[in-house]
């Protein structure tokens, strides 16, 4: 005897196959930027690996991965005081935050708009969980220019977390820099 598929099947199958984008959300590149020469004294390669190089293009965007309960990120670490690698006050609040304070800054797309501003998040790494306050953005649109430090643009994909988040998440401080971790509004 002949197995039928059920006519529900079939328009689902149709759908996915007629609308990729249902089957799942991707992130494209919403542009390039060219890193131009750094004016004299600012960041170089010499001093800072980080730096933008001159005449490399780097992916801008506009967008960040889905938010779900488990979304998957990378950690890095920024300084939020005065003087720190922020060099402004946060967006938020227009505040320093000190490096005490378990503060972050998301990718444009998860920033979104400051709508996460003064919010929290979860974030789960290295065994632990941590909640830490939204304070800026990670800025995945502009860089390689002065008021980006002549550093490129933000990945899609960044929390840029205080030292008192990678102190409670208890990652040994030789450790420090980059780190996968799943972030989560918390409500």
């Amino acid at each position: 005897m002949k197995k039928q598929t059920h006519p529900t099947v079939l328009i689902l199958v149709c759908i996915l196959f007629l609308f990729p984008s249902i089957q799942s959300h991707t992130c494209k590149p919403s542009g390039k930027i060219r890193a131009p020469k750094p004016r004299s004294g600012q960041c170089t390669i010499e001093d800072d690996p980080g730096c933008c190089k001159e005449g490399k293009l780097y992916a801008t965007y506009t967008c960040s991965p889905p938010v779900s309960n488990h979304t998957k990120a990378t950690l890095t670490l920024d300084s939020f005081e005065a003087g720190g690698d922020g060099r402004a006050p946060s967006k938020c609040d227009n505040r320093y935050h000190s490096d005490d304070k378990q503060v972050v800054g998301l990718s444009t797309g998860w920033f979104n708009k400051r709508k996460r501003c003064l919010e929290y998040i979860n974030i789960q790494g290295n065994g632990k969980m941590v909640k830490a306050m939204v304070v800026e953005e990670c800025d995945s649109r502009k860089g390689c220019d002065a008021k980006h430090g002549y550093y490129p643009p933000c990945r899609n994909n960044i929390v840029v977390a205080s030292k008192a988040v990678w102190k409670a998440l208890d990652v040994p401080l030789s450790q420090w820099g980059e780190m996968n971790i799943y972030w989560s509004d918390t409500k």
